[in-house]
């Protein structure tokens, strides 16, 4: 309790900065569908996120160290509200996609911030019960911005608005926090040849990540609006699929601690290929049979990325883990850049069950790499112990602090 009450300020600037950045996507892509956006345009929107996801992680340390946390985080908070309040000002794709540049950035910013802020207090004895609650938050807003989206009108200021609103009001907290800010960090070297060094598998099993829950959450609205689900119903949809990964995490961490971590990243992704075909042959069973499969969907593909994270770092040592967790978020926001735009010209050329079918072929391309990465070396007995990892900030490495 005394830790959720030292950080309870952090936690609540991250709840409306979820709710505020979580959002976004999924509104985007039905004001996009509801102002005569092309199924691609509403693709470029999401992959222009994650570039401003990436420039933002990017830059959040150096930007942290010249002018201290709270500034930082004032900074990034403007950029995304900006982004936002701007979008019925000039109602144009490109345009759009500069904004959501803006937002993504502003999420990695933000979380750069926090997370510095985290693990700067933290001690050995209060970093596992911290990160719980953190994942939890993370977890709790995320889903709940989904489930905004049943209530905010496509295409309005209001909508717009009210998530710039939780922008904005996610100052509030941190910038009145009685906690004095931490020394700044040193920012992380971005080093992918590290990743890719100490498991190759690893690499490709985040890019899949990226490529699978970008394109499902930027992209599934659009995919929802195809097989019948109205605004609110698209919302659940997107819930389901956090839900569904949620409650996924523990039974895969057990996997991944008890089994080779090549066979459980070849059994998820083989039950992703599985979910994805449920997925596309539900489409048509009604609201409830689209539910549980996206519910599915989540269980089976969201747990690769912190299972993919383990493996890597069972082959370093404690002096490259930060390092190792940035590299791996870059390969992350490589799928993550490339796949809604990718997603959303299949889906106007072929259909919505496209979405699925491209998916599922990543997935079957895991399967044979992992295959293959099998039987060029054995599995490192010494292992770290699974922890689900948030994909937040090339930062996210200092909290997680993994140990043999």
């Amino acid at each position: 309790m005394r830790v959720l009450i030292s950080f309870a300020a952090l936690f609540l600037s991250v709840i409306l900065q979820q709710l505020s950045s979580g959002a976004v996507g999924p509104l985007d892509a039905l004001s996009g569908l509801s102002l005569g956006f092309s199924t691609q345009s509403v693709g470029l929107l999401g992959s222009a996120h994650f570039v401003g996801f990436f420039i933002g992680c990017w830059c959040a340390p150096r930007i942290l160290g010249s002018v201290g946390h709270s500034r930082a985080y004032a900074a990034f908070t403007a950029t995304g509200a900006i982004g936002l309040m701007a979008h019925m000002l000039v109602v144009d794709p490109l345009a759009w996609a500069l904004m959501r540049v803006a937002t993504g950035m502003c999420i990695a910013g933000c979380y750069t911030v926090i997370e510095a802020w985290l693990n700067a207090k933290v001690t050995n004895q209060t970093r596992g019960r911290t990160m719980g609650i953190y994942r939890l938050v993370d977890l709790g807003g995320s889903m709940s911005a989904q489930l905004l989206i049943g209530v905010l009108a496509p295409a309005s200021y209001v909508s717009y608005n009210l998530l710039a609103i939780f922008c904005c009001a996610a100052l509030i907290p941190l910038t009145l926090t009685t906690i004095t800010p931490p020394k700044t960090p040193k920012a992380p070297r971005l080093r992918p040849k590290l990743a890719l060094t100490r498991s190759p598998l690893a690499a490709a099993a985040v890019i899949v990540a990226g490529l699978t829950g970008a394109a499902f959450r930027m992209v599934g609205p659009i995919y929802g609006q195809e097989v019948g689900l109205r605004a609110d119903q698209i919302g659940l949809f997107l819930a389901a699929f956090v839900l569904g990964g949620a409650f996924a995490q523990y039974p895969a961490g057990w996997l991944a601690d008890k089994y080779d971590r090549r066979w459980v990243l070849i059994g998820l992704s083989a039950a992703s290929v599985l979910s994805s075909a449920v997925t596309v042959l539900t489409a048509g069973m009604g609201t409830s049979g689209v539910m549980l499969a996206a519910g599915l969907f989540g269980a089976t593909t969201f747990p690769i990325f912190s299972v993919a994270s383990a493996h890597a770092h069972d082959f370093a040592d404690d002096s490259e883990r930060v390092e190792l967790s940035a590299a791996l978020m870059f390969f992350f926001a490589i799928g993550a850049i490339a796949s809604p735009l990718v997603a959303s010209a299949l889906i106007d050329a072929v259909g919505p069950q496209s979405l699925f079918w491209f998916l599922a072929l990543g997935h079957c391309v895991l399967i044979v790499f992992g295959l293959i990465r099998m039987r060029a070396r054995d599995t490192n007995t010494d292992r770290t112990p699974y922890i689900y990892t948030p994909r937040t900030s090339f930062t996210i490495g200092r909290l997680l602090k993994r140990r043999r």
